[in-house]
């Protein structure tokens, strides 16, 4: 029986790039100094690991960053954690450097916006889809910046492919929408989110999470972060941001509320012995900690990896919540793949651990029809890659399509339909006219 997901990196990994092979663990374990020393720029980051890369690799990277709709942003942990021996195969390297070699062309059906965030929002920053839950943007800056963002029309700076909506951190929209929630009283579930709540100040984490426990019929909100896999040494060095979050809770807590964090890990090898760390900090502070994955080829798509993802975040007191089939985003579908795959690897994580620690494998209906069990879709057709999805508790009558990658089309002849517009037009309405479709 293969245990090796219950090891830990504990090695001084970082010292393997040149820039920070000074750098002892005290600084490195620092979250200021993380903060301090993030690559944000294009030519600061070729500058960083042209020792470690090819030329071919460099210029394959330099042609990449023209293309990316998300701006440049990588922590020095990040950076150290991806394999510079083999670059390009690296599955942490390929959430977060793009490579022009790699690009696949956009799905014709793909849309900036493609879970209609902004025509579910009353307020600016405040999605309401679900009937008692609303997802609150408070930010649109994170800690580092994922290739495949779904909120790429908010989150970060411009780039020379995206136009970005502004949801700044801001009391006055805070204030809009929290006169929102106060006067919606169906509304018992809040996702505080951005951009990323690593970025909130301890004092901002303090403003909305007592702003939301005011609020009697709130029930449970969490802190949504990408943080914990890319830096997570802020759990134990940003006191002040952890104590802020542990005080929220605990008062929830005696309100019979409950404040919890959702995090999002993708790949087994983003996960180290600081990592650990960090939770049990958390796990012995009385946090819950839930995990979101994103279903990403060749990064996740396997047993081999998926499997002992979710047995090492079980293993540290994280809970495998979901796993996100990739939403059609820009730029992004040399990573995505396809429902079958999804529905095929579901089949096989489940009945390896335990159930609660099963995640639920879920499309989220382009269109805002929300997160739809794998499973569940009324009809697909795995040689067009269109699926149809129904969400009567979201927007009764109304159908949702997800569109696999034409690349991973079973046969050229498919992939060829793709091409002409009128044909694309054929295929969608064939499958929404679907007699099985209820």
């Amino acid at each position: 029986m293969d245990l090796s997901w219950q090891n830990f990196r504990n090695d001084e990994f970082w010292r393997e790039i040149p820039l920070w092979s000074g750098v002892d663990y005290q600084t490195f374990i620092d979250h200021k100094w993380q903060e301090k020393n993030a690559i944000t720029t294009h030519k600061k980051l070729l500058k960083t690991i042209a020792d470690l890369a090819s030329d071919e690799f460099l210029e394959d990277a330099k042609m990449g960053f023209r293309k990316a709709p998300m701006t440049t942003r990588i922590t020095p942990y990040l950076l150290s954690l991806m394999d510079w021996e083999d670059p390009f195969n690296c599955p942490i390297r390929k959430q977060f450097l793009t490579l022009a070699s790699h690009l696949k062309p956009d799905h014709p059906m793909m849309r900036f916006d493609s879970l209609n965030e902004q025509d579910d929002s009353p307020i600016k920053g405040l999605t309401h889809r679900y009937e008692d839950k609303v997802l609150f943007l408070a930010l649109d800056t994170c800690p580092v910046y994922c290739r495949y963002c779904t909120r790429a029309y908010a989150v970060g700076s411009d780039t020379a492919t995206a136009e970005k909506v502004s949801i700044k951190a801001n009391r006055d929209r805070w204030a809009d929408m929290f006169k929102y929630l106060r006067e919606n009283k169906q509304i018992q579930d809040v996702v505080i989110s951005g951009g990323d709540a690593f970025r909130l100040k301890a004092s901002q984490v303090t403003e909305i999470g007592e702003e939301l426990l005011k609020i009697d019929h709130i029930r449970r909100f969490r802190f949504a972060t990408k943080g914990i896999s890319v830096m997570p040494m802020k759990i134990i060095t940003d006191t002040a941001w952890t104590d802020a979050v542990v005080r929220i809770a605990d008062k929830a807590r005696s309100q019979y509320k409950e404040v919890c964090i959702h995090t999002h890990f993708n790949h087994v090898n983003e996960i180290t012995k600081i990592t650990q760390d960090a939770m049990n900090l958390l796990f012995s502070r009385g946090i819950k900690v839930r995990n979101q994955s994103v279903f990403q080829n060749s990064v996740n798509d396997t047993p081999e990896t998926m499997i002992p993802l979710v047995k090492k975040l079980s293993y540290i007191n994280v809970q495998p919540y979901y796993v996100y089939v990739h939403d059609l985003t820009a730029g992004t579908e040399d990573m995505r793949t396809t429902v079958k795959t999804a529905m095929d690897l579901e089949k096989r994580v489940r009945g390896t651990t335990a159930g609660f620690n099963t995640p639920t494998f879920v499309v989220d209906a382009p269109g805002g029809g929300g997160k739809r069990d794998v499973h569940s879709c009324e009809w697909y057709d795995i040689m067009t890659g269109i699926s149809v999805w129904a969400a009567p508790s979201v927007k009764p009558g109304k159908k949702f399509l997800y569109f696999d990658p034409i690349h991973l089309l079973p046969n050229s002849e498919h992939q060829d339909m793709w091409q002409d517009k009128e044909m694309q037009k054929a295929m969608i309405q064939a499958a929404l006219d679907q007699r099985d479709f209820q």
